[in-house]
């Protein structure tokens, strides 16, 4: 027995925090399915990416130019169409949804993985936090954009993150979302990924019958996302997570289940996952009057764009 497998048993799922993308597909076969993923072109993204090509599956690689894309799409040697799509940028997203649109093709599943994270100062996109913006905002526009195109059983999973557990008394500071009334980048974050996990909330109760939304918890990666982060900032979380990082593959893994394995799809819906299995997540996250407000103040946003 592994020291992970030792310290962190598997749940439920038959998976936990030691399985990678590769555990949890093996065996699945994704011959003629259809993925969109966002931050396909490093970390957990591209991992995910590799391991749905591998299974068989076809990728629109989704990252900030198309060469970017493109690049990571070579790097899998799967079936893999490029796709830009600029989060912070409201017209490079909506450029985005009518590609996909224009390829005429289903999808089973939308990843949307991809994020910025702990900015040290405040940056304002269109008025508002661009942690908040590119995390939230521009992934509300391309998943709503492309609900049409969802297969009637087909899966939005998105990345939050335990850190929207880090966040100020109210959850989401609806009447800050500029940062005037005060910005932290870590908070910030939180903020930010409570929006991701609250989006699938309420999209859980919006999509068809059998189709399933969900948000994600990948474990502490060590990846080019946490650029900003201080070296003290990483010890701490990797202390909490226990003593160690998860590899990429591990931090893939969740996210690759709740999207492609079919056994997943039972529990998932409008749940929050971590290590391949129904979590916790914090008050904020299980307030449903709040994902409501929030997908309302987003409405509300997009149509100012």
């Amino acid at each position: 027995m592994s020291l992970v497998s030792a310290i962190m048993p598997n749940g439920k799922s038959g998976f936990g925090y030691g399985s990678t993308a590769e555990d949890v597909t093996d065996g699945v076969d994704l011959t003629g399915k259809t993925y969109l993923i966002t931050g396909c072109n490093s970390g957990i993204g591209l991992e995910t990416m590799r391991v749905l090509t591998m299974r068989g599956a076809t990728v629109l690689a989704a990252a900030r130019t198309v060469e970017k894309a493109q690049n990571a799409g070579q790097q899998t040697g799967g079936d893999t169409i490029p796709v830009a799509c600029e989060l912070s940028d409201p017209d490079s997203v909506k450029a985005a949804v009518e590609t996909v649109k224009g390829l005429d093709k289903e999808l089973d599943g939308i990843i949307a993985n991809a994020g910025i994270m702990a900015l040290p100062k405040l940056e304002l996109v269109h008025g508002y936090d661009k942690q908040f913006f590119t995390n939230h905002i521009g992934h509300f526009i391309l998943v709503t954009g492309l609900l049409e195109t969802l297969a009637d059983n087909g899966r939005v999973v998105m990345l939050s993150s335990d850190a929207h557990k880090s966040t100020r008394s109210g959850g989401v500071q609806l009447d800050n979302l500029d940062g005037s009334k005060g910005y932290q980048g870590w908070l910030n974050y939180g903020q930010s990924k409570l929006c991701n996990l609250l989006f699938a909330k309420e999209l859980s109760t919006r999509v068809k019958p059998n189709q399933v939304a969900c948000a994600v918890h990948p474990g502490v990666i060590q990846t080019n996302l946490a650029r900003h982060m201080s070296t003290l900032t990483k010890i701490a979380l990797s202390i909490g997570n226990p003593l160690f990082l998860k590899s990429i593959p591990q931090g893939a893994a969740t996210q690759t289940w709740a999207a492609a394995n079919p056994q997943s799809r039972e529990v998932i819906n409008g749940q929050y996952l971590a290590d391949c299995n129904v979590a916790t997540p914090s008050k904020y996250g299980r307030d449903m009057r709040l994902a409501k407000a929030l997908w309302e103040k987003s409405e509300e946003i997009v149509s100012q764009l």
